[in-house]
């Protein structure tokens, strides 16, 4: 009854039945335990937004308003060329007040109003600190596990090792907001590195045409696709068994599930079907493809439809100036969506098996990039102390993890590396990050390089 059964859930529903069940380089099947989550929302906020305006008051810095950041706090640390060339180092404490909301006591800033409405949902970390001054390498570290171009992303790890929950869509969705302005965002942030081709990510715009080259040209018929990607599998497969390259194999999968996307993608890309209650829970800019809070609504579609990791990227949070005006601007355009993804994924039971994270490549300074005024300042890059946010499944709910000092510069308490960050999703995922290796080039790799700890404190 146990091998009948299998059988016929494999031909029921092969990508539930098997799908789940993956070989990485080595002796190993993933998952290597149980998992706590089964997809990922990675809501991440390019630009590095500033802690100190969100989630990390520090009363000391109005006390201190305009005196020099002492050198014992500073302890010789790196600065930016930005920065480094300033004869003073203004400490600038927010203009913006803080708060504790819901039964947490979670302190938020008043520029996130929607987010403090589900401040007992949230598992917030202070104390997240990075190596990477730079966006580019800091980005790619969050990212990939390197600062140096090349590694695979998160996503196509999580594809590699766990593969899909859907044939007919992507397991490593990219959505990313259309018309911002920032430090900027290359291909390969999502890209498979030397994993398989067929690992990389797939971004998704918005517009007439959702996936770049997916469409048939004027003329083709559907029978007429289907037969040409016979004769092209045919050929491949000659080519396959006279050289051995792997990559064709790839070729010929993404072939086969452009062909499925060709109607799965319009499908899940339309929203018009949703109720109005919907478009006001994500705000106005909901109703405008391609908006931060579009593509929020987005992703909760693409969790409905089990794809793994679904990535958005927002730019615009690298503010060395006008910073009061401009992070209020940022949260308009991202807070009630954040806010309002995680409700929905709540009311339809998606929360308990879904991870939404929300969060940025580096902190802010303490000081005042530039003049500082009685309504204005900058900060520069910041990598010793930032914050992050997660929600959902497998994290610990109404929580705040880690401190920094009085002067918001130095983790205090319980630090947490990107590499310990990477190692907990993993095992959020049932993935023990120190065996999920591939080797390349006669190395043995993984998300988290060398080193990482789970943090086990963040584990409901």
């Amino acid at each position: 009854m146990g091998l009948g059964a299998l059988s016929l859930a494999s031909l029921l529903d092969p990508v539930h039945s098997l799908g789940a069940l993956r070989v990485s380089t080595g002796p190993d099947t993933l998952p290597h335990f149980i998992p706590r989550v089964k997809r990922v929302i990675y809501l991440f906020q390019s630009g590095g937004p500033s802690q100190l305006e969100l989630f990390d008051e520090k009363p000391l810095l109005q006390k201190m308003r305009g005196q020099e950041l002492p050198e014992s706090v500073r302890k010789g640390q790196r600065l930016t060329g930005m920065t480094s060339g300033q004869t003073s180092l203004p400490l600038a404490g927010s203009i913006y007040k803080f708060s504790n909301h819901g039964q947490s006591g979670a302190n938020i800033s008043e520029l996130l109003p929607y987010t403090a409405q589900i401040a007992d949902e949230l598992c917030i970390v202070k104390s997240m600190y990075t190596e990477a001054i730079n966006h580019d390498p800091a980005i790619t570290f969050i990212q990939t596990g390197s600062q140096l171009p090349g590694r695979p992303s998160i996503g196509s790890w999580l594809n590699y090792g766990l593969g899909s929950d859907n044939e007919n869509l992507p397991a490593f969705v990219v959505l990313v907001t259309k018309n911002k302005f920032g430090q900027p965002l290359y291909s390969r942030l999502w890209g498979n590195g030397f994993l398989p081709s067929r690992h990389q990510g797939v971004q998704f715009r918005s517009g007439k045409d959702a996936v770049l080259y997916l469409n048939d040209p004027p003329g083709l018929s559907r029978q007429s696709r289907r037969q040409q990607l016979d004769d092209l599998k045919r050929l491949q497969e000659l080519q396959l068994a006279k050289v051995e390259d792997p990559e064709i194999e790839a070729r010929i999968a993404q072939y086969e599930m452009a062909y499925r996307m060709q109607t799965s993608v319009p499908e899940v890309m339309d929203t018009s079907d949703e109720p109005d209650y919907i478009y006001d829970m994500y705000g106005q800019d909901a109703r405008e493809p391609g908006t931060y809070a579009a593509n929020c609504l987005l992703a909760r579609k693409l969790a409905e439809r089990d794809v793994k990791f679904i990535q958005l990227y927002h730019q615009g949070w690298d503010q060395h100036g006008d910073l009061p005006r401009a992070i209020k601007n940022q949260c308009r355009e991202t807070d009630q969506a954040s806010a309002a993804l995680v409700m929905d994924l709540k009311q339809r039971g998606l929360l308990e098996d879904t991870l939404v994270i929300w969060g940025g490549e580096f902190g802010r300074t303490n000081y005042s990039q530039g003049k500082l005024t009685d309504t204005d300042y900058g900060r520069d890059h910041h990598p010793k102390c930032f914050s992050i946010w997660m929600a959902g499944a497998g994290v610990k709910k109404g929580f705040s993890y880690g401190q920094t000092d009085e002067f918001g510069y130095n983790v205090l308490e319980n630090p947490v590396h990107v590499h310990d960050f990477q190692a907990t999703l993993l095992h959020l995922l049932g993935i023990d990050h120190e065996r999920f290796i591939y080797k390349f080039q006669g190395r043995r790799y993984r998300l988290t390089d060398v080193h990482g700890d789970v943090v086990k404190e963040l584990l409901a």
